[in-house]
C-alpha cells in the first residue's frame, strides 16, 4: 500500500500554486507577454507556463529568475493582496514581442552596429537604450518611443536609463 504523502507537501503545493498565481498575475498587470518573460528570465515558454501553474519539479533557479524579471519577491500573500500588488498604479504596460528599428528613430541610431534584421527583442532593445544612454535625446524622443522605454523599463525592471 503506497504511503500518503505527508500533510507538508499538499501544503507545499498549495504555496507553489499561489506563488505562481501571484506571477501570472503580475506578469498580466505589466501587460507582458509569456514569451517576453520567459526570455527575460532566460528560459523557455513552456517553463514559465510550468511555474505559472505551481509545478513543484521546476528548479528553484527558474523560479528566481522569473522573480526577478518581473520584479517580485519570494513573500507570499493572501489571494486578493496579491492581485492588488500586482497591478501598477494606473499604469498600463504593453511590451512587444519584437521591436521594430524603424518605428524608434532614436533606437535605430543606437543599434548601428545591428546588421541582418529589423527587429530586435525587447530585451534586446532595453539593453541598447541602457549601454547608450548618454547618447540619448529625451526631449526629441517621440511619444511611441518614450512609452516603450517606459514600458521596457517598467516590465525588466530597468530604472536607470
Amino acid at each position: 500500500m503506497p504511503a500518503k504523502p505527508p500533510p507538508s507537501t499538499a501544503n507545499a503545493r498549495a504555496q507553489l500554486q499561489a506563488l505562481g498565481g501571484q506571477i501570472r498575475a503580475r506578469r498580466k498587470a505589466l501587460g507582458v507577454s509569456a514569451a517576453a518573460t520567459a526570455e527575460a528570465a532566460g528560459l523557455s515558454r513552456v517553463t514559465l507556463h510550468r511555474i505559472e501553474t505551481g509545478e513543484p519539479a521546476v528548479t528553484i533557479g527558474a523560479w528566481a529568475n522569473v522573480l526577478a524579471a518581473l520584479d517580485m519577491d519570494w513573500g507570499t500573500r493572501a489571494p486578493d493582496e496579491a492581485v492588488r500588488a500586482a497591478q501598477p498604479p494606473d499604469l498600463k504596460v504593453w511590451v512587444p514581442v519584437r521591436v521594430r528599428l524603424s518605428d524608434y528613430p532614436q533606437l535605430r541610431s543606437l543599434a548601428w552596429q545591428v546588421h541582418g534584421t529589423d527587429t530586435l527583442t525587447p530585451t534586446e532593445a532595453l539593453d541598447i537604450y541602457t549601454r547608450n544612454a548618454r547618447h540619448l535625446d529625451m526631449a526629441a524622443m517621440t511619444a511611441p518611443e518614450l512609452a516603450l522605454l517606459a514600458a521596457l523599463r517598467t516590465a525588466f525592471g530597468q530604472d536607470h536609463v
